[in-house]
């Protein structure tokens, strides 16, 4: 029988997700942002008594055929512009201000690397540069670069930055203690678009220190536990791939991408044609779209509003959770973009945090059970989210407790509901499909914002993306521009791509011929790209003219155990029981009983009608007055807007 671990690292909490055969558990714990590795092994520990009644790791890692690892500290560390200074060599000084094309990529390139940037003639002798790049080197590191991105611009650059390396090397050499870090642009991506490949570079040497110190970490440790298998990172692109194996600038979005993977296994499983994504965690909500099958990509990925050269899966997060902070700014009620996370977390959590967030707001409204909040393993401190709420909001407005409890749960669902209408066109074919530990919480409220009559809550919602990681192969891409479009040229490449799989893909411990190769061109005009896919790499020519500006792309596969849904198919629809009543404040002074059901314990078709209060495994939600709520056969939500009907 096949064990799964998949684990979910979010700005405030990590998710275990455990799957045995057909069974699937799964916890929780608080991030440890100083120290990635605690929550990580304080989860696995939970997970080992989950299975075995005690703490047994070693067993459990003995025993575990697959374990994947998703995180959103690369998505987190950009949103607050976490990390190093950076420092930046060109030799087209045009290039700069290609990075700058827009206030929001200016703003990013100024917060990463500012004034630390500098200009180098590759046209001078082998002594001349060597002169020229200390001086650039000494003065970006006197002026606080801790990573050095080289970037050679032109369709000769790769030869070029090889050329800078051999000397930058002669001159820091890596053995000696302060040697500037160093990450030359064609060696992380070989994308002939200067400004692509550099923001890319970029990008990824801003996430490596902390991705590099934290996954090596976790990985070395996973080994002294006598894990059996290696950890998996799982990537952006859908892939995982061993920590040795993955680029930093692979992580960002890797979380939500897992939810997205589990959206699309929803959207076949539920036959839905239009499933949008609300994977709302405690920093962050993200969004994504499946159509027809289909998860909606970006040839050339935006990441922070910066171009990239990967594709990357259509998400786009936006900085509203559970744990974003609200505040009164010129008389006016704010929620987000910045999150207290996990700690100090909200001030419910009595850890020292003293912001007000929606987990505050719901907990004195009586939605959240202190004795219930994710498995009753962390209490909850009204008393503190009142003091916070009336000291910050109450007050600041003018207005009562209970008001400002209103207003702040309207001003939440405002913030998702427009998150939404920036993403996508709500039809009335479109379903939202919400998770994440804050997805189910106000879900209602903002899909009638927005317009979209349908919602499905997965029952595994507060871990879904976690679970979602494990539909997951091995795999890798890799792309090279075609220099012309010959056969023989075509065929090098080729070859040279199939080589440096066969070679990554022998360090997963995987013999290339049990994997899947799959060859697409990438055809460049104006514009616009057009990816072309090739049943085999010599078809490339049929599809070319002379001048085109061409790159040849690999992506190599080799299947990894899968999670399945559970059972599908129409069911008879019977009333649901509640399991009691929870008083609830309905803004205006008053604290109506409300019906409360366990989702674990509701059957198949079991049917019911807001208001009402839904509680599953660490996550509750409100179902308002107007909305009908149905289990499915497979144990999951589906709830239709009535009050739209």
């Amino acid at each position: 029988m096949t064990r799964l671990i998949n684990i979910d690292n979010g700005g405030t909490l990590t998710d275990f997700c455990f799957v045995d055969g057909g069974e699937v558990r799964y916890t929780k714990t608080l991030t440890t942002p100083y120290d990635l590795s605690r929550c990580l092994f304080d989860g696995l520990a939970k997970v080992s008594e989950l299975v075995y009644g005690e703490p047994r790791l070693a067993a459990l890692l003995q025993s575990t055929d697959c374990i994947r690892y998703s995180t959103t500290q690369g998505t987190n560390a950009l949103v607050q512009r976490a990390g190093p200074q950076l420092g930046l060599l060109i030799t087209d000084p045009t290039l700069f201000e290609g990075l700058a094309a827009t206030q929001a990529q200016e703003d990013l390139l100024t917060a990463l690397v500012g004034d630390r940037w500098g200009v180098i003639s590759l046209g001078a002798g082998e002594e001349a540069l060597s002169r020229d790049l200390l001086a650039r080197v000494n003065d970006l590191s006197a002026r606080g670069a801790r990573r050095l991105v080289i970037a050679v611009s032109g369709a000769d650059g790769a030869d070029g930055e090889a050329r800078v390396k051999g000397l930058l090397l002669r001159l820091y050499p890596r053995h000696l203690l302060g040697a500037v870090p160093l990450l030359f642009s064609w060696e992380l991506v070989a994308d002939p678009d200067d400004v692509r490949r550099t923001w890319s570079s970029l990008l990824n040497a801003f996430l490596h220190p902390a991705m590099e110190r934290f996954l090596f970490n976790a990985d070395r440790r996973l080994r002294d536990a006598r894990s059996r298998q290696p950890l998996r990172i799982f990537r952006n692109d859908g892939g995982s791939s061993r920590v040795s194996k993955s680029a930093a600038l692979k992580t960002y979005s890797s979380g939500p991408r897992g939810g997205l993977e589990g959206t699309r296994a929803l959207a076949g499983h539920y036959g839905l044609s239009h499933l949008v994504m609300l994977d709302v965690g405690g920093t962050t909500t993200d969004i994504g779209v499946v159509s027809d099958g289909a998860i909606h990509v970006d040839r050339r990925g935006m990441i922070e509003h910066a171009p990239s050269s990967l594709e990357l899966a259509a998400i786009t997060s936006y900085g509203i959770g559970g744990s974003s902070v609200f505040r009164v700014v010129d008389g006016r009620l704010t929620a987000g973009p910045d999150s207290v996370g996990a700690a100090p977390g909200p001030a419910c959590f009595g850890l020292g945090g003293d912001q007000a967030t929606i987990t505050d707001v719901l907990l004195l409204a009586g939605l959240l059970d202190p004795a219930t909040y994710l498995g009753g393993t962390l209490p909850l401190h009204p008393d503190r989210s009142a003091q916070v709420i009336e000291s910050k909001i109450a007050g600041p407005l003018g207005i009562t407790l209970d008001e400002a409890l209103r207003q702040m749960e309207d001003a939440y669902a405002e913030a998702i509901a427009h998150a939404l209408a920036a993403t996508t066109t709500v039809t009335g074919d479109t379903v939202l499909a919400a998770f994440g530990g804050a997805g189910p919480m106000t879900v209602c409220g903002a899909a009638r914002r927005a317009g979209a009559r349908q919602v499905l809550i997965p029952r595994m919602a507060a871990v879904f993306s976690a679970f979602g990681i494990g539909f997951s192969d091995l795999g890798q891409r890799y792309e090279q521009p075609l220099p012309a479009v010959d056969p023989a040229t075509i065929k090098q490449v080729a070859d040279h791509l199939l080589a440096l799989g066969a070679r990554d893909m022998f360090a997963e411990g995987i013999d290339a011929s049990a994997c899947t190769a799959r060859f697409m061109i990438t055809v460049e005009h104006e514009d616009s790209e057009q990816v072309i896919e090739l049943d085999d790499p010599q078809d490339a020519g049929t599809h070319l003219s002379p001048g085109d500006r061409v790159s040849l792309e690999l992506v190599l596969q080799a299947p990894l155990p899968h999670v399945t849904l559970g059972q599908g198919g129409d069911i008879a629809a019977s009333l649901a029981q509640a399991e009691g009543t929870r008083m609830l404040r309905d803004g205006r002074g008053g604290h109506p009983e409300t019906p409360v059901y366990a989702l674990l314990s509701l059957p198949p078709g079991a049917r019911a009608s807001g208001p009402a209060v839904i509680e599953g495994p660490f996550f509750t939600m409100r179902v308002p007055a107007g909305w009908q709520f149905d289990t499915t056969a497979a144990g999951d939500l589906r709830l239709t807007d009535r009050g739209q009907c």
